[in-house]
C-alpha cells in the first residue's frame, strides 16, 4: 500500500510545460468515479471542489519542477476570486491551465483555469503553501523523503506519457 501517494489524482494527462511559468494538464472525467453517483442522481457533472483540487494539483506540479522537489508538501493555502461556468460531465477532457505570478521556496501564487472543448468551466485565483513535515518534527524527514520520491516518479510517469521534450 502507497500511503504517500495522493488519495484523488484528478489530473491525467500533461498537456505543456513553459518552467516557471505556466503548465497545462487534462483530467479525463469517467462515470467510474465514485463521487458522481451523488452529483447530482440524473445529472452527473464535476464538482466545483474537484475542480478547484484539480488546478491545486496541476499549479503544484509546476511548484515542485521549478523548485527541483525540493518540498515534500505543495498544498493550497487560498483561493479568491472563483468563477464557474459550463458543466463538466463525463465523457468530457477538463483541460486545467496554471500560470504562475511568482514562485518561492515557502509560496507561489497563481491564476487558474479549466475549460471544456473550449468554454470556461472555472477560473480563479489560488496561493499554494509549500513545506517540509520534517520543519515541524525532525522525526518526519524521512516521510519527506518518501513523499519527493513518489513524487519524482510520478513526474516521470507524466513526462513519459506526455511525449514532450521536457
Amino acid at each position: 500500500m502507497k500511503e504517500d501517494r495522493v488519495k484523488f489524482v484528478l489530473v491525467d494527462r500533461l498537456e505543456a510545460l513553459e518552467p516557471g511559468k505556466k503548465i497545462v494538464m487534462a483530467k479525463n472525467v469517467s462515470m467510474a468515479e465514485e463521487y458522481l453517483a451523488d452529483h447530482f442522481p440524473n445529472f452527473p457533472v464535476l464538482p466545483g471542489v474537484m475542480m478547484l483540487e484539480a488546478a491545486t494539483q496541476t499549479a503544484a506540479w509546476l511548484v515542485r519542477v521549478q523548485n527541483n522537489f525540493a518540498q515534500s508538501m505543495v498544498v493550497l493555502k487560498e483561493v479568491r476570486g472563483v468563477r464557474y461556468g459550463t458543466f463538466v460531465s463525463p465523457g468530457n477532457t477538463l483541460t486545467i491551465t496554471a500560470e504562475a505570478g511568482e514562485i518561492t521556496a515557502a509560496k507561489s501564487d497563481f491564476k487558474v483555469k479549466g475549460t471544456v472543448n473550449g468554454q470556461t468551466a472555472f477560473q480563479a485565483k489560488m496561493e499554494l503553501a509549500h513545506l517540509n513535515l520534517a520543519a515541524n518534527d525532525a522525526g518526519m524527514a524521512k516521510i519527506d523523503e518518501m513523499i519527493i520520491k513518489a513524487m519524482r516518479e510520478r513526474w516521470e510517469e507524466f513526462k513519459w506519457r506526455s511525449g514532450l521534450a521536457i
